[in-house]
């Protein structure tokens, strides 16, 4: 049963981030929040932002969005308090160093391909970031440069397909980095205006509190309106979001044994 009404939502010609975020949770069967992530780069502007929820000691990026992903609050991030060097080094809190590229060299055994690695993730201008939000895509306060969801593969095929549809492309291409996946993908993202599907680094996995084989996908702020779109106007013209077996089903994922003979319901009649 869903709990959203698709047939009124598809007549709507705005859909406010609540609405956004209630498709997407109700229709894809998300198990977490889809974040919003927004990049201030004037210091007035971040100063004068009011979160629900700062770190209150050195915590990885992974763990703040956390905040927001499984917690519902709306968090505010300083450089002080990020402990991840990648991420400082990717958000342009400070310049990439020899000491970080010594610390990439367990990824490839070669550190000069180690430093290449390392050049080769999306960064923000030195300098130029104040501060980063992260919130539940329903509560977002001001508009995101990056909606970031944790997904399983399914979902993530589902989300990817309609932003096809959707933006009117015939396919999407990601990177994968060595590391620096959550900071990195909604860097790339941004810049690029692209989605972008990453695995979890090893500190987005033991840090991040995604043990289950998720993936990361990263939709620009942009567009995410256009998904939201596709995918409610979709549902009600199919009857259900799933594209599997015949399509128009509810749960994405149900139709995975459509071969087995033995699953297989049939209307109720009394005898």
């Amino acid at each position: 049963m869903l709990l959203i009404n698709v047939a009124e939502l598809a007549t709507r010609n705005h859909l406010s981030y609540e609405d956004m975020h209630k498709a997407f949770q109700a229709l894809y069967k998300l198990e977490y929040n889809p974040v919003a992530i927004k990049f201030f780069f004037d210091q007035d502007e971040f100063d004068a932002f009011i979160p629900e929820k700062v770190p209150a000691s050195k915590m990885t990026f992974c763990q703040a969005a956390l905040a927001s992903r499984m917690d519902n609050y709306i968090v505010k991030v300083t450089d002080d308090k990020l402990l991840c060097g990648n991420a400082r080094t990717v958000f342009g809190f400070r310049e990439a160093s020899d000491a970080e590229v010594d610390e990439q060299v367990k990824y490839t055994t070669d550190r000069d391909l180690a430093k290449e690695c390392m050049q080769a993730r999306p960064t923000l201008p030195v300098g130029q970031l104040k501060g980063v939000m992260t919130a539940p895509l329903y509560k977002t306060p001001v508009d995101p440069d990056v909606v970031f969801f944790v997904v399983n593969v399914l979902q993530a095929y589902h989300i990817l397909n309609d932003y096809i549809g959707a933006c009117k492309v015939p396919t999407v291409t990601s990177n994968h980095t060595i590391n620096s996946v959550v900071c990195g993908g909604s860097v790339r993202c941004f810049q690029e205006n692209k989605p972008e599907m990453k695995t979890m680094c090893a500190g987005s996995f033991t840090s991040g509190k995604t043990e289950k084989g998720e993936v990361n996908l990263f939709i620009p702020g942009k567009q995410i309106s256009q998904l939201a779109d596709q995918l409610i106007k979709r549902t009600f013209k199919y009857g259900g979001s799933s594209f599997l077996g015949a399509g128009g089903q509810d749960f994405p994922g149900v139709d995975v044994c459509k071969k087995c003979p033995m699953i297989r319901f049939k209307d109720y009649k009394a005898e």
